[in-house]
């Protein structure tokens, strides 16, 4: 074999080997193209079929799906942090009446109503007379509206009395805190407590006009200065004198203790029966109603309150 032969048996070879190779690339290349679709086939079905499972929950009234959860590397959300926007209040239809609080402030903070008050203090001689008048006219008319004959003798004069009454059960409203203490508070080095007990309270009941009748107690824990004892009966006095529920009288004088003493806590307890429970509705005359109001140190110190409790007689 010549040398040119040889060079020619070479390149008819390698020629061979290349188109060999080339088929084979290609034959892998088409089977992966198969392999592919095939894959792409079952995944597309796979999908239709969760598609068409969901849809068929949603119309059952409830989804499979899962919401996804949140990511990890964010911070989780403080409600705090999130700003409320307050819901506008739909207007109030006509004639819709709105009840104002109860009892009101009055004009020098401690008293009670504003209004009833300062006119019943500030009236002059003939407005008084009127008022009067006024009330007996509405008497009257109470008593002709319950049958009575308002001209017989035993009735005749009833107006006038029970009006006068009326007024001197509600005397508290022509009074105020101020002018009861009239600066009757002493500076004084004592710190341990201070008893009023058994002050004998008549009220009138603000929801039927009946009298509801008992005792309170009152104490207090001066803190570099005490008030006339008497003031304190006093100032009690002055809050039953109106229309009153039990739970509100305690709380007044509670209160109004402590705005003009300033003391480490004041404690006040009242038992009393009343006469609404008493002659109608239930009508249990063996019942008797306890109320309490603890300020300060009373209400922050179990000892303290304790203490209080079984000196007046409240705990064994």
């Amino acid at each position: 074999m010549t040398q040119s032969e040889g060079v020619e048996l070479k390149k008819s070879k390698k020629h061979r080997s290349s188109r060999h190779n080339g088929h084979g690339s290609s034959s892998d290349a088409s089977d992966g193209d198969t392999a592919s679709q095939a894959s792409s086939k079952r995944s597309s079905k796979k999908s239709s079929k969760r598609k068409h499972r969901e849809d068929e929950a949603e119309v059952n009234g409830h989804s499979t799906s899962k919401k996804r959860r949140p990511s990890l590397s964010q911070p989780a959300r403080d409600p705090r942090d999130t700003t409320h926007t307050k819901k506008k209040s739909k207007p109030k239809a006509e004639g819709t009446v709105t009840r104002s609080p109860s009892p009101v402030i009055d004009f020098d903070g401690l008293s009670r109503p504003s209004i009833g008050t300062r006119k019943r203090l500030e009236e002059s001689p003939e407005e008084a007379a009127e008022r009067l008048d006024k009330l007996k006219g509405a008497v009257r008319t109470i008593l002709e509206c319950v049958g009575e004959d308002v001209d017989r003798p035993g009735i005749l004069d009833t107006p006038r009395r029970f009006a006068e009454a009326m007024l001197f059960f509600t005397k508290g409203y022509q009074q105020n805190v101020g002018d009861i203490v009239n600066n009757a508070i002493f500076q004084e080095g004592h710190n341990e407590m201070v008893i009023v007990k058994d002050i004998e309270i008549f009220s009138l009941c603000e929801h039927h006009l009946v009298p509801f009748t008992g005792k309170m107690h009152i104490a207090y824990i001066p803190k570099n200065q005490v008030i006339g004892l008497s003031k304190l009966p006093r100032i009690a006095e002055m809050f039953s004198r109106r229309l009153q529920i039990q739970e509100r009288l305690t709380k007044d004088v509670a209160h109004a203790i402590r705005e003009v003493l300033k003391p480490q806590g004041v404690a006040v307890v009242m038992e009393s029966s009343h006469l609404c429970m008493v002659t109608r509705g239930v009508q249990k005359t063996t019942t008797s109603t306890i109320t309490s109001c603890v300020l300060g140190a009373f209400e922050k110190k179990e000892k303290t309150r304790n203490e209080f409790l079984s000196l007046v007689g409240l705990k064994t």
